[in-house]
């Protein structure tokens, strides 16, 4: 099929190399000139394990291409739009500028397809009856059908997640009256669902309000063990047994229940926080109260590492601190709403003096916070450090060796900030430890085990 997919950021780029990888002819269109140009030169503009690979697949195969002209768009059958809905300036609600604005521009090229219908699929994550506003804008032309296609990717993971789904979402109108747009999306991916991925149509606010529930329920059950960590911290206990054990229950399960920093990234904080805004805007505000607390106990937890620092260093002006890590999780650059870099830049307007390292993340971080001192390698940034931090868990931080690290500080003061370090190891090599919601004193050595990791 002839697909165009609009706005070819983080998520639409993936998604325009991923339909090219299903064999489809896909162009992307995004006004990011400087965008374009890299995506067309087959450079990534953002890191996530596999995409490079697809996006050369794509391009050396000639089924993708890039542009910023809408006018290359007409002749598509399916355009996918999945522009960025970032928090509003002026509160908490999702900005929809750039859903609308392409919305508006992709309407002015839409032909009449000899009786043939087009299809519009949204994938930006957007509040309750989003869809249902741009399908009565949109349906209007003759032949255009829309859709809600949520998408559910982790970053890093990206890739698999969108040719590999759990799920596919299908947001519709009518559900008893959508046949001929659910075939159009089902060519799409008869790909995926040859492999019998499920396929769930529902009607458009329903599908709206699928993904934003995801994202809310996988933010509480993280603020849920950070809130924990809280009475650990208050009690003597330790929360990575009390993870262990919740996660043993199949009610609960073990993913997302490693308290640490919190969540941050371009998704989880504003999506909840749009969320928050469209149920007051709905009238069913209190229904949804709680969240408030959930975005509350994640800032509590940036905020309790600073404390930490200070417990260990006392006053931290002039004092030599690392922070490993920048973005806001592994395998991937993305430094939106980092707990690592919101730590670092507290205790730097504190007066410490802050070296940032990140396999990836370094330029991202630098553009965010100018001055910020960064170090690519990770040995040089641990040099003469006297307290670190580990606040991003790369595998390069979780491998690193107690002893020979010891060698390289001013002074042996850790903190495990993601619960992913050996208290005991990083003990009996002399290290002063301390992490969020465990004993300040030497235990059983129960470090978090890999299905207590957040993806």
């Amino acid at each position: 099929m002839k697909i165009s997919v609009i706005g070819v950021g983080y998520l639409g780029a993936v998604h325009a190399a991923s339909m090219a990888e299903l064999g489809h002819d896909v162009i992307g269109l995004d006004v990011d000139a400087r965008r374009i140009d890299l995506l067309s030169a087959g450079e990534a503009p953002f890191h996530e394990p596999g995409f490079t690979e697809i996006l050369r697949r794509g391009l050396d195969a000639g089924r993708l291409r890039f542009t910023t002209d809408y006018a290359e768009l007409a002749d598509a059958e399916v355009h996918f739009l999945s522009l960025g809905t970032p928090q509003r300036a002026d509160g908490f609600g999702a900005d929809l500028t750039a859903l609308h604005a392409a919305a508006g521009s992709l309407a002015e090229v839409l032909p009449a397809r000899a009786g043939r219908p087009t299809l519009v699929v949204g994938k930006s994550t957007v509040p309750a009856g989003t869809a249902r506003g741009l399908a009565d804008r949109l349906e209007r032309l003759e032949g255009v059908r829309v859709m809600w296609n949520p998408e559910f990717l982790r970053e890093g993971f990206a890739v698999k997640d969108t040719l590999d789904p759990d799920r596919l979402v299908y947001g519709v109108r009518d559900p008893d009256g959508a046949d001929t747009e659910i075939a159009m999306l089902d060519e799409v991916y008869a790909g995926i669902l040859e492999r019998d991925v499920e396929r769930l149509v529902m009607g458009f606010e329903t599908a709206e309000l699928v993904k934003v529930s995801a994202n809310a329920f996988l933010a509480t059950k993280i603020s849920f063990i950070n809130a924990i960590a809280e009475l650990c911290e208050a009690t003597g206990a330790d929360v990575t047994d009390i993870s262990r054990a919740l996660g043993m229950d199949d009610r609960i399960g073990s993913k997302f229940l490693r308290a640490g920093v919190g969540f941050g990234g371009g998704c989880l904080p504003k999506d909840i926080r749009a969320f928050i805004a469209s149920a007051e805007d709905l009238g069913a505000g209190q229904a949804l109260g709680f969240l408030r607390e959930v975005d509350a106990v994640n800032q509590r937890r940036r905020v309790r590492v600073v404390e930490l620092a200070r417990e260990m260093l006392g006053p931290v002006r002039g004092r030599r601190i690392t922070v490993l890590g920048a973005a806001f999780k592994p395998d991937s650059d993305d430094v939106r709403d980092s707990p690592a870099l919101e730590v670092a830049s507290r205790l730097t307007s504190a007066g410490a003096h802050v070296t940032v390292t990140d396999p990836e993340a370094l330029a991202n971080a630098a553009r965010r916070f100018e001055g910020m001192t960064t170090v690519a390698d990770t040995t040089e940034a641990l040099r003469g450090a006297e307290l670190v931090l580990l606040l991003t868990e790369w595998r390069e931080y979780r491998e690193l060796d107690p002893v020979a690290t010891a060698q390289l500080v001013a002074a042996p003061r850790i903190v495990d900030g993601r619960g992913v370090l050996s208290p005991r190891d990083w003990r009996e090599a002399g290290w002063e430890f301390r992490a969020l919601g465990r004993p300040d004193a030497p235990a059983a050595d129960t470090a978090s085990a890999p299905e207590l990791a957040l993806s």
